[in-house]
């Protein structure tokens, strides 16, 4: 046999050896079963305030190391920043303005029950992993009355506003006062696949850390404010952890899908800050409830051991992604109403996406009108590359930014980049025009 002849049957072997390799690796993923998904919500945390995004005071050791681990979006966004609005889009996928979920609170005098029939009405993950088996907790922070409410099967949250129902009752001990909910759920499950809505009322205010936690941050240049949310952003930390070690110790680390978001941003507001007249939030302007990136950036991590390949990811991504990423993990098909694109691709492709563009809306802290999300519209933003625009919806003067060369948008370029906004607009206004 001559050489060459060798040369290409060692070839073919070899190429046959990784068929083979990929079809065992498939059936053994097969065999498996689908996987079990952990979805971590941090609450009130500015997009920069972690290790692994640069922070050089704030130290979360466990999220960096979930962050070595996954695939990292720095360029995470979500549409709303308000929490309520902001967290019903991550259980179903969609914009506020599709399922109508756009305050926190009723408008005056209307009863909070009255808001609930969104959460009926649109697809949920619990309600949609559910048809294929799984089992689901709810933890932490919840709006829509009870937990049965989003579909989940297991959960915390009673909603009964005669007992103090809010936005999350019960479920706010978690995290704060240890895991133990979540960990018995995942004992009662079995072999069955679970999905788990993590979402500790951390670093939210109150800010009152731990005292070890808290000495850590304290300093004498260092505004006491500043100190408490510091130490916050590591309890939280550290409570991720504590959910990551379990998954480890039961042997469900390796077939679980664990995803990571905000809800919104956070800057803290200290006695030196510059604030407008009349300024009477415990946060600083352009983050929370404003269209800024303090308000609506977030990183957002997938880990998927020997599923998805752990890397840096500079696509524009969005938690209206996170509903069908999780939904094809499971191997299920996406509700057309979903807006979102699947991230697997995207990492798949190596960080090329489909999407060049992304948009979101900020609203009334109370609802102007339960059935009009228009109604209490108070800004639309598009993003697309560097350049962003916002857009008052009481018709003040639109706002262009250069991202990469001004962060945090402390240079209006509206002016300047005509071009740029009627571009933008012209991309806004084709999501939605902010009417009807």
């Amino acid at each position: 046999m001559s050489f060459g002849i060798r040369v290409a049957f060692a070839a073919l072997a070899l190429m046959m050896g990784h068929v083979a390799m990929a079809i065992s690796l498939e059936t053994a993923a097969a065999a498996e079963g689908p996987p079990n998904v952990v979805l971590i919500i941090s609450d009130d945390q500015r997009w920069t305030d972690f290790g692994f995004m640069g922070h050089d005071v704030i130290r979360t050791p466990r999220l960096d190391r979930l962050a070595a681990e996954s695939a990292v979006f720095p360029r995470g966004y979500v549409p709303s920043s308000l929490c309520r609005p902001s967290l019903a889009t991550m259980i179903s996928g969609l914009y506020p303005h599709q399922h109508q979920i756009t305050g926190n609170d009723p408008p005056p005098g209307t009863d909070r029950a009255a808001m609930l029939k969104h959460i009926r009405r649109i697809p949920t993950l619990p309600r949609l992993l559910g048809e294929a088996g799984y089992l689901s907790h709810q933890s932490g922070k919840w709006w829509e009355g009870s937990y049965e409410l989003g579909g989940f099967t297991h959960g915390m949250t009673h909603g009964d506003p005669k007992r103090g129902g809010r936005h999350g009752d019960e479920g706010l001990a978690i995290g704060r006062k240890g895991l133990a909910p979540i960990f018995d759920f995942i004992e009662e499950c079995g072999e069955k696949p679970f999905f788990i809505w993590y979402a500790p009322f951390l670093p939210h205010t109150p800010h009152r850390p731990p005292e070890r936690l808290l000495e850590k941050y304290r300093a004498p240049d260092r505004p006491i404010e500043l100190a408490r949310y510091y130490a916050m952003c590591e309890w939280f930390d550290e409570t991720c952890g504590q959910l990551l070690d379990h998954l480890e110790e039961k042997n469900l680390a390796e077939n679980t899908l664990v995803a990571f978001v905000t809800d919104n941003g956070w800057i803290q507001k200290t006695p030196q800050t510059k604030l407008p007249e009349g300024w009477r939030n415990p946060f600083a302007p352009k983050s929370k409830r404003s269209p800024y990136d303090g308000g609506i950036r977030t990183p957002i991590m997938l880990r998927w051991p020997g599923q998805i390949r752990p890397g840096r990811y500079d696509a524009l991504a969005s938690s209206i992604d996170l509903a069908p990423t999780i939904l094809a993990a499971a191997g299920l098909e996406a509700p057309k109403e979903m807006r979102g694109i699947d991230l697997l691709k995207v990492i798949e492709a190596g960080g090329k996406s489909e999407r060049d563009a992304l948009f979101g809306g900020i609203y009334e802290h109370d609802v102007v009108d339960i059935d009009r999300p228009a109604a209490g519209l108070l800004y639309r933003w598009c993003i697309a590359g560097d350049w962003k625009l916002i857009v008052p919806a009481d018709g003040s003067a639109p706002e262009v930014y250069n991202l990469a060369a001004d962060p945090h948008e402390e240079r209006d370029l509206a002016a300047e980049k005509p071009e740029v906004l009627a571009r933008l607009q012209g991309r806004l206004d084709a999501w939605w025009p902010g009417r009807g």
